[in-house]
């Protein structure tokens, strides 16, 4: 840059109409190269740390069921994955009360429907059914989760014990459970008990392997 000189200060306007300006030539850049401001602010800001599991990577093993997470007992690879009886008494014991109250809930809704009264009024029919689907499907459901309960862990405990995971463990526990189950009725309810129970257990051993 130069100015003329002159005795007195030009005022900014003389000054830059008098003024000459040069530049230092650069190496020419393309536009592929260009620096953007996206460049500028990745370089000290990663928006990618500002989520809540950002770095975490494999740390959250319970959110996976791998092979490798899985029972190891032999015989226990079955359709269902299974982590330990831990795994099966909460997944059976909450599957099997659901079952039950579903199933028993259909029970009294049909025996409510049915139900003669003295007066045909609605709400006196509405009233019926919900005390039958209320009656029968707790019924069901709270049995179901018992049974479910003591089967999963005697069957896990069967299962230690041997050191495998077959359909003769699951009769067992079947049976053990349905003996337990009705054991204050009699020696003959839990006969009862005992084989019916073995064999439902039965049954989804084989279903479980099957599928």
């Amino acid at each position: 840059m130069s100015q003329s000189d002159s005795s007195t200060p030009p005022s900014p306007t003389e000054f830059l109409k008098s003024a000459t300006f040069s530049r230092t030539e650069g190496p020419a850049v393309s536009p592929e190269n260009a620096v953007t401001a996206s460049d500028l602010l990745m370089a000290t800001y990663d928006p990618a740390r500002l989520h809540p599991l950002a770095q975490i990577g494999d740390k959250l093993d319970y959110l996976l069921l791998d092979d490798d997470k899985t029972s190891d007992l032999p015989g226990a690879s079955t359709a269902i994955p299974s982590r330990g009886w831990s795994d099966d008494l909460c997944y059976g014991t909450g599957t099997m009360y659901l079952s039950g109250l579903a199933l028993g809930g259909s029970w009294g809704l049909r025996e409510g429907a049915r139900r003669p009264l003295a007066v045909s009024n609605t709400r006196l029919r509405i009233n019926s059914i919900l005390n039958s689907v209320t009656r029968r499907g707790t019924f069901i459901g709270n049995s179901a989760g018992v049974l479910a309960l003591v089967y999963n862990g005697i069957n896990s405990s069967i299962d230690s014990m041997r050191g495998k995971h077959d359909t003769l463990g699951s009769m067992t526990a079947g049976a053990l459970t349905g003996a337990l189950y009705k054991s204050t009725a009699g020696v003959k309810p839990a006969v009862v008990a005992a084989t019916l129970v073995s064999g439902m257990a039965g049954v989804w051993s084989l279903v479980k392997k099957s599928i």
